[in-house]
């Protein structure tokens, strides 16, 4: 996870710059989307980032995070929340007993 002061790094960026009226939540999702593609990019025809990519991958999965931090931000979501949240959903979609070495949709389970 990150800490706080990397939070406050990612705010204070664009709180620096004015850009926060730039940021509505629609234009960061929109973000989110475009940066996750940047990054799926890296893996395009062929199944492993090469190494002269990992830097990209590097800046690309930075991108992906700092617009969901910046996205979470705007609409006062605490990522500590929305990430537990999610994944105790998830426990209960995909039980160990069920799940377990398997990648099939919970549907399948």
């Amino acid at each position: 996870m990150l800490s706080d002061s990397t939070i406050d790094l990612i705010c204070k960026f664009s709180d620096d710059r004015d850009w926060n009226k730039f940021h509505t939540q629609e234009n960061l999702a929109k973000s989110v989307s475009i940066e996750a593609a940047e990054l799926l990019e890296c893996y395009q025809w062929s199944g492993e980032a090469r190494d002269g990519d990992l830097e990209h991958v590097h800046e690309e999965l930075a991108d992906v995070i700092i617009y969901c931090v910046m996205l979470a931000d705007k609409m006062n979501l605490s990522l500590d929340n929305i990430v537990r949240d999610k994944l105790a959903k998830n426990c209960r979609k995909y039980p160990v007993s069920k799940a377990f070495g398997k990648s099939v949709k919970y549907t399948e389970l």
